[in-house]
């Protein structure tokens, strides 16, 4: 059985990681470490998850997550399940779980004021500037922009995500650069990095893993055509 291989960001001190799709029990094609979706045996995901949590060290019953709808919204995070597309907390102890398969998972911490948060960003997402709610939801429970570190993971890559003009022409109508796209190849980590810019976020507190999930280590809902696992970025204080 292959060993779970958790990706960390050098600049967040606190317990954090994102999953691969190695070390967990699910067999293909959700093989292995598969931590959502809807067709895989869910007691092979439960037992994932539970190994994930558990190597990050945190208890399996002290878990954030979400019932993602690719919105902005971003909620106080409390155990179990919560719809929306980030969460926040500077409650110790408490796992904030988010999960993706192309879409960009954003982990974020305020080592000084002790807080926490964690995004799902697709398209629509970054669209909506779920990067800079999230920032801001964190300032209200003390954070301050200039303190805080992101980590931005795996997601998928500008040459591999050829969009609509339609979803394009959204970009440019909202402000976003130029340096975000080509011709329909739209990048979500550029345009992620400058919602962060925008939001105060430092250039030297942002961290990618830069990798692309249609890489064979990853799971890709495009690569795949929708019948894949998820991935989940974690963080907790």
């Amino acid at each position: 059985m292959s060993e779970i291989k958790i990706i960390r960001c050098p600049l967040i001190p606190a317990a954090h990681g994102f999953s691969t799709r190695s070390g967990g029990v699910s067999a293909a094609p959700f093989d292995s470490l598969n931590l959502g979706g809807t067709e895989d045996v869910q007691a092979h995901i439960d037992e994932n998850r539970r190994r994930f949590i558990r190597a990050l060290g945190f208890d399996p019953n002290r878990v954030a997550r979400l019932h993602q709808v690719h919105g902005a919204d971003v909620l106080i995070a409390k155990p179990g399940r919560q719809t929306g597309d980030a969460l926040v907390t500077n409650e110790r102890g408490l796992a904030l779980a988010v999960g993706a398969a192309d879409c960009y998972p954003l982990l974020f911490h305020d080592p000084v004021a002790n807080v926490a948060g964690a995004a799902h960003a697709g398209w629509r997402g970054t669209l909506a500037r779920i990067a800079k709610n999230t920032v801001e939801k964190m300032i209200t429970l003390g954070a301050d922009a200039k303190n805080i570190r992101v980590a931005i993971g795996p997601g998928i890559c500008r040459k591999n995500y050829e969009v609509s003009e339609e979803v394009i022409a959204q970009f440019v109508a909202a402000g976003f650069p130029e340096r975000c796209w080509t011709k329909r190849q739209l990048d979500l980590l550029e345009a992620n990095r400058f919602v962060l810019r925008e939001s105060g976020i430092l250039a030297e507190h942002t961290w990618a893993l830069d990798r692309c999930t249609t890489e064979a280590d990853f799971f890709s809902y495009r690569r795949d055509k929708g019948r894949t696992g998820r991935m989940w970025g974690v963080i907790g204080l």
